[in-house]
């Protein structure tokens, strides 16, 4: 039986050469923070498809959980920004006495360049089943920023 068991050697991450480290970065993972040897950068909070037609460009953000009162689009130039701020209170009591209260507040924001020139008055967007929808039609000149409506 004593033959059966292995001997854990902590530095075994740092002998392979396919990923060296990558149990240090999976670790990291696991807690939701950066691992390094990215280079500083981490996965954007807001997931985006962009399409490009030769009239056009449509965006589809991901940003599950958020009234759209709470999603702001603005627009400059070729200039895309989204950014989304979410506001949570619960609180629980039992008679007049307050059990337990707990607030949450978060802020996603992202920003991007498109190669045209967005014409804002044509501008549309769309937020259901927590994906934004952006129809951006393309223009030849430019102009001050715009911000969206969301319907």
């Amino acid at each position: 039986m004593a033959n059966k068991l292995t001997r854990f050697d902590p530095f075994t991450d740092l002998t392979r050469f396919d990923r060296p480290f990558g149990g240090l970065q999976e670790l990291f993972e696991q807690f939701g923070m950066q691992p390094f040897g990215r280079g500083g950068q981490s996965m954007p909070s807001i997931r985006m498809d962009v399409s490009e037609t030769p009239e056009a460009y449509t965006v589809k953000a991901d940003i599950p959980g958020m009234k759209k009162e709470d999603i702001k689009v603005s627009i400059e130039g070729n200039q895309v920004s989204i950014s989304a701020e979410s506001r949570s209170e619960k609180e629980e009591k039992e008679g007049e006495t307050v059990v337990r209260s707990e607030r949450s507040f978060g802020r996603q924001s992202r920003s991007f360049t498109l190669g045209s020139e967005i014409d804002d008055a044509k501008a549309s967007a769309r937020y259901e089943n927590g994906v934004l929808e952006l129809t951006l039609p393309k223009r030849g000149g430019g102009s001050g920023a715009k911000h969206l409506s969301i319907s």
